[in-house]
């Protein structure tokens, strides 16, 4: 049994020489793909965001962006265009879309309001969970300072209370949801101070009808192919098309925010070498006999559905540059393929 049998074959060592080590299919059984978060608990500087509108369905990722942006941001900051313009890398044309964005699904609210000394001021609310009605009164009013035209972005038609341009007290202020009772003569509880002189009292002005917040926020519009180059005036021209086509037929009247919105995609339009009276007809022809109820959605899902594909590449043709050569005539330098008398000489 002692004896060595140098004609045995040796046995194979271990790769791990013995010790127990973890297999690498281990490992990789665990895995999986997808995102890992790394989370750390925040206890100052932090905004809390609904998935309703992070994990949004209908809104774009710039809309996304805006809202959390706007939430952020402390009572009476300036949210305006050119303001979030001036912020973000992205232009005043997008960013306007994306505030239309969060006004129609409730995210932000606009009303125009009139002050104790006559001023109409716009107050902005954000909405951090839409379709719950917080006490706005205690929000600041904001005016906009901006002499951008696009700053008015106008809210959805549900939403907006009706304004008018009647007179208002200035010292008597009003109530978008509760009716003011007439004014009745009290008795004072206190003695007037001698630095403020009393008031008079004034006659009750007409009641508003409440607003209504069970009505449904307006769909948002398809959406419709953008421009490669959004000059301005391809923009110009794009809504010059929009603008004529209540002409040919009347119920193709839209309204300034719709027009902005579909803008960009009669612009794509004219980038694919079609002229404007292409387009008008494109858009017009075999309308349906019922009445539009929104002519801009159909405008939208023609200029999207529609969409002419890109003209094929055509490189100009370089010029062939045709050696000098003497006039056989009157000896003057001219380009030509061989040599012979110039063209003045000929004819």
């Amino acid at each position: 049994m002692d004896t060595q049998h140098t004609n045995v074959r040796t046995y194979a060592r271990s790769r791990n020489d013995g010790k127990i080590r973890p297999s690498r299919r281990a490992g990789t059984a665990t895995r999986c793909g997808g995102v890992t978060h790394d989370n750390a608990r925040h206890t100052t500087r932090f905004t809390v965001i609904g998935n309703h509108l992070a994990q949004h369905a209908e809104l774009s990722l710039l809309a996304i962006g805006l809202a959390v942006h706007i939430q952020s941001l402390p009572s009476g900051a300036a949210i305006g265009i050119r303001s979030i313009a001036a912020r973000f890398p992205e232009g005043t044309t997008r960013i306007a879309a994306g505030l239309r964005e969060l006004e129609v699904h409730g995210y932000l609210r606009r009303t125009r309001e009139r002050t104790e000394d006559g001023h109409i001021v716009t107050r902005t609310v954000s909405c951090n969970q839409p379709g719950r009605t917080g006490a706005m009164e205690d929000e600041p009013a904001t005016t906009d300072d901006e002499p951008c035209p696009m700053d008015d972005w106008t809210t959805a038609a549900n939403d907006e209370p009706h304004l008018t341009d009647d007179p208002m007290p200035p010292a008597q202020p009003k109530s978008r949801t509760q009716p003011t009772p007439p004014a009745r003569p009290t008795q004072p509880t206190s003695p007037a101070q001698p630095n403020q002189p009393a008031q008079p009292q004034r006659p009750a002005q007409p009641q508003r009808p409440a607003r209504q917040e069970n009505k449904p926020p307006r769909r948002a519009l398809p959406a419709v192919p953008q421009p490669s180059y959004p000059y301005p005036d391809l923009l110009q021209t794009a809504l010059g098309v929009l603008s004529g086509l209540r002409r040919t037929d009347p119920r193709l009247l839209i309204s300034a925010t719709d027009a902005e919105h579909l803008v960009p995609g009669v612009a794509a339009w004219l980038e694919r070498d079609l002229t404007p009276e292409a387009v008008h007809r494109a858009l017009t022809a075999d309308l349906p006999r019922d009445p539009l109820r929104r002519p801009a959605a159909l405008l939208a899902h023609r200029l999207d559905a529609r969409l002419p594909p890109l003209p094929p590449f055509r490189p100009e043709k370089p010029t062939p540059t045709h050696p000098l050569q003497n006039c056989d005539t009157c000896d003057r330098a001219h380009r030509a393929p061989e040599p012979g008398a110039c063209g003045s000489c000929r004819s």
